[in-house]
């Protein structure tokens, strides 16, 4: 297992992290969070090499994808960077990669009736404003859980919070900040519930952010 204590706060600077091959050629990880080697709860950043693809399955607990870079595909289209993607339970797909990609990619993390295939191109949808000066894309919501991206302009400062079923951040672009550390691109944070920080930014910042999934 890997990083499976909800209780704990963890960061991971990707950037940092040696790709480790999966079962399947030209397809590669950076494990983040992971209930066992290939099966069950699982956080990755994941990248394809170009024409890698993968073998048909499905996911009984659901699939969520954020393509980061290049163009991710599978029998229902192409997907490229900045595209958003939840597979339901009873989704099967082969997926592959004409170019190459990379992705955020979290399986068996659904709740049990969350049910929607979401699939959301975030350089075409409009974001909206926030708290403070924050523009927020909302992405998909189901009871508790709330998942969005962030848009930071330099120099804002957020008022201190609390998460309530916890917080987990991607840094997309640009560096986040509290008062526990420097967060640059390629971040990964996971804060327990009830967790509280500061953040702020000294320069534009965009996050891919998710709250209220954590157990407490």
């Amino acid at each position: 297992m890997l990083n499976m204590d909800f209780k704990q706060r963890v960061v991971s600077n990707t950037a940092q992290q040696d790709w480790v091959a999966s079962p399947m050629p030209g397809v590669w990880r950076k494990p983040l969070a992971r209930e066992d080697v290939e099966s069950g709860h699982a956080t990755s950043i994941v990248r394809y090499d170009p024409g890698a693809q993968f073998r048909q399955h499905d996911h009984p607990k659901g699939e969520e994808i954020l393509v980061l870079e290049g163009a991710f595909s599978d029998e229902t289209g192409d997907y490229p960077a900045g595209t958003y993607l939840r597979n339901p339970r009873g989704f099967h797909h082969a997926p592959f990669s004409t170019e190459g990609c990379v992705l955020l990619v979290k399986l068996h993390q659904f709740q049990a009736d969350d049910t929607q295939h979401v699939v959301i191109d975030t350089h075409r949808d409009p974001f909206r404003p926030g708290s403070g000066n924050l523009l927020v894309l909302s992405l998909h919501q189901h009871g508790s859980e709330q998942v969005a991206l962030v848009r930071w302009p330099a120099g804002e400062r957020f008022q201190p919070h609390s998460h309530f079923g916890g917080e987990e951040i991607y840094v997309i672009s640009g560096e986040l900040k509290d008062e526990h550390g420097s967060y640059p691109r390629g971040t990964w944070i996971r804060s327990p519930h009830m967790s509280r920080h500061h953040p702020y930014t000294d320069q534009d910042t965009l996050i891919w952010v998710k709250v209220g999934h954590l157990p407490g």
